[in-house]
């Protein structure tokens, strides 16, 4: 599995410790050190759509008129923290975000 996300990320953090904690073996891949492609951001834009993008955060709320106004894979190649957070996947199941729910699809 592929974990995706920030190293400052809480719920990437809480997700990192409940699969180490459940024993599962997962990537962390740090968005920001190691920018994903237009296709591996094609991939997770078809999946989640602008759902993507975080547009409550700070990130999102500095961005220039014209990016802001732009589509999620514009926005998210200028800027990769505005991903919402975490993304897993195992490559053919994706889920956005971390509660209780994901981790039991996850365990």
């Amino acid at each position: 599995m592929i974990l995706y996300g920030l190293p400052t990320c809480s719920d990437c953090n809480k997700a990192r410790k409940a699969f180490a904690e459940a024993g599962l073996d997962v990537t962390f891949r740090d968005i920001r050190a190691d920018p994903l492609s237009e296709a591996e951001w094609a991939v997770l834009i078809a999946e989640f759509g602008d759902n993507l993008v975080d547009r409550k955060s700070q990130a999102y709320r500095n961005l220039n008129a014209w990016i802001r106004e732009s589509e999620a894979d514009v926005q998210l190649a200028d800027t990769p923290a505005l991903m919402a957070r975490p993304v897993i996947t195992d490559g053919t199941c994706y889920t956005l975000g971390w509660d209780a729910d994901i981790l039991a699809s996850w365990v």
